[in-house]
This record gives structure tokens, sequence and C-alpha cells, in this order.
């Protein structure tokens, strides 16, 4: 059956595919879909964990288990990563009244937030910027380890607070 011009349908079925073309020509890599990673809302709280990942070792994750990665071009000040970067690397947002949950693992002194150019807060660990990949579609996937994409290399964050841009046992 046809679609007709102007049903919600019709629109529904157009706004998917612009996004979806967006999001391939910032670096989607024909992946599905990226994890909804929306922003911290009120004075919710943002969780940072710790998780165990099978030939990487432990690295941090959000609250839902995915994977969080630093930039190397942020060089722990500030973000770099918007417009087109941000919808292939959601950064891990949260409001200005939310507050910052350090899992097991986590060391909430290495805890905080920078602004987004984009506006609000990103959270950062030991002053890094923290991003999610839409590349991983399900939790615990650490697939943007060690992608030069975007500008700059993306790499899997430590509890320690250091990134995981050497050798990938520990």
């Amino acid at each position: 059956m046809g679609m007709i011009p102007g049903h919600p349908a019709a629109r529904a079925l157009l706004a998917a595919t612009g996004l979806a073309a967006a999001l391939c020509v910032a670096g989607c890599s024909g992946s599905s879909a990226p994890p909804a990673q929306p922003a911290a809302s009120g004075g919710s709280a943002v969780t940072i964990r710790t998780r165990s990942l099978a030939g990487v070792g432990t690295v941090l994750v959000n609250s839902r288990g995915y994977t969080l990665y630093m930039f190397e071009p942020d060089a722990q000040r500030q973000v770099t990563c918007t417009g087109l970067c941000a919808a292939t690397w959601p950064p891990v947002k949260i409001s200005a009244s939310g507050r910052l949950v350090a899992g097991p693992g986590v060391r909430a002194d290495l805890l905080g937030s920078d602004p987004d150019p984009s506006g609000g807060r990103v959270v950062t660990y030991n002053g890094w910027p923290l991003y999610t990949y839409s590349g991983d579609v399900q939790p615990g996937q650490d697939t943007g380890q060690g992608i030069d994409l975007n500008g700059g290399v993306w790499f899997l964050m430590r509890p320690t607070g250091q990134p995981l841009s050497q050798g990938l046992a520990g």
C-alpha cells in the first residue's frame, strides 16, 4: 500500500530516513540507531559504574551498562565533539541541578562536569568529557575503542582516570 503525501506515517518515515542518513554521514558505519542517551533532567542523578569486558578489562560504563569513551582532542580540558560528532558519540549529560554518583570502583573525586558548547553540561572523569558510541548497540560492547573518527581517536576510560590508549589487557 502506498503512502499518502502529508500523512503522519509518511512524515514519520521521512523524518526517520533523514535521521538515519545524518547518523551515517557522521560516521555511523552501518550500525543500527544509537541507544537513547537522554539528558539528565531536574535534580536527577547520573551514575557512573564499572564493568569488566572480555579482552579489555575494567572500564567505565553508564547506568545502562553502555561503555564510556574519551576523545583525544578534548585534551582533559573541554568538550570538542559537537554537532554531527555528538550524534555519533552522544555525550553523557547532567542537568545543572543533577548530582553525580560514583558506583563501586569509580572514584568520586575524579567525577565532574564541563560546559557543553551545545548547551548544558557533560560528565567528566579525571577532566575527560565522557561519551557513549552509537555503534555500541548493546550494553557491554566496546566497538568504538581506538577508532579515529570525527577529528581524533576515541578510547575507553579506565576507573583509574586514564584512557585505554595502549594495549587491551588489564
